[in-house]
This record gives structure tokens, sequence and C-alpha cells, in this order.
């Protein structure tokens, strides 16, 4: 069976989205310097917060670096969104366990991610559906913004797996004990 994993850029101070998140500032304030490195590869399915969508659908264009099928865990109903190159937003209403197994029958046995933001990552911590966690630490400081740990049930396992490193974040990825 594929596995599930939390994919998320994080800065030194535990944030994975800066201050004064707006449409003009999706990423919150100074927020895009956590994801500078990220957008150059290809994945099979992904889910992510209605938030994340909301801020960046029409800032990613009409072909946007998913190149996925994209699963939008939301209490607002929509319709599905295709761009170009193969991304597509399904908007999933019924919650997060809906919207993955609709990302697992998208990706086949290949592994799902969830991506962004810091509430969608913090309900599948809590829900114990996560295999792994993908944090790419960034070497900055925020200060200030959406924490991902905060509210997480303090009982979670995570077992180091690997780190690797890189001029610009350093890769840690992390197992989850059930």
């Amino acid at each position: 069976m594929s596995r599930l994993i939390l994919e998320l850029s994080i800065s030194l101070d535990g944030v994975v989205a800066g201050p004064d998140t707006s449409p003009a500032a999706p990423l919150g304030r100074n927020g895009e310097r956590l994801h500078e490195w990220m957008f150059a590869g290809k994945t099979p399915a992904e889910s992510l917060g209605r938030r994340m969508a909301d801020v960046g659908i029409a800032l990613w264009g009409e072909e946007p670096t998913f190149r996925a099928p994209c699963f939008v865990v939301t209490r607002r109903p929509a319709e599905t969104i295709v761009k170009a190159g193969g991304t597509s937003y399904t908007f999933v209403t019924e919650g997060i366990e809906a919207a993955l197994r609709r990302a697992r029958e998208a990706a086949g046995a290949q592994d799902v991610l969830v991506l962004g933001g810091g509430d969608i990552g913090r309900q599948f911590l809590n829900a114990g559906l996560l295999d792994e966690v993908h944090l790419h630490l960034v070497p900055i400081v925020m200060g200030a913004g959406t924490r991902l740990f905060d509210a997480v049930d303090p009982g979670l396992g995570l077992v180091p797996r690997e780190v690797r490193h890189t001029p610009a974040v350093t890769h840690l990825i992390y197992g989850v004990q059930h």
C-alpha cells in the first residue's frame, strides 16, 4: 500500500506559514522564504487545506507545479477545477479520511502527499493517518505565524529515518509511530 506523507517546509522556530496571510501574501509575511527550494518535482496525488487552495489557485496560474490531482479538504463545496499539466483541484467536504481515499485512488500504488498548511497537517497527525513526516528545515526564524506542532497530540511518536543537507534546506524524514 502507498504511504501517506506530510510534506512541509518549516522554520527553525516551527513556523510553516508566516503571519498575516492574505490573498496578496498567501504564505504570510516572509513566508515565501520557506518555499523557494521546493517547486521542482512531480508527485502522483496530494491533499491540501482549503486556505492553501484559496490563496494559491490563482497565484499558481494555468499550469501549476503540482501536475497531479489535488484533493482540497474544505467545508465549502465547489466544482472541480482543472488546470494544464495534469493538475486538478477536487473539493472534498467529507473530511480528511474521504480526501485520503480519493487521493489514494488517484495515486494507485504511489505515495500520497499532504501539503500545506499547518491546520491540515495537524488534522492528519492527530488522526494517526500519516506514515511519514518530511520536514524541510529552512535556516530562518519567522518569529510568528502558523506553527505545525501547536495542538498536536503530545503522545505523537516520530522516529528519525533520514537527514539530508543542501545549501538552502535540511531535509528531515521521520516515521510516525502509531
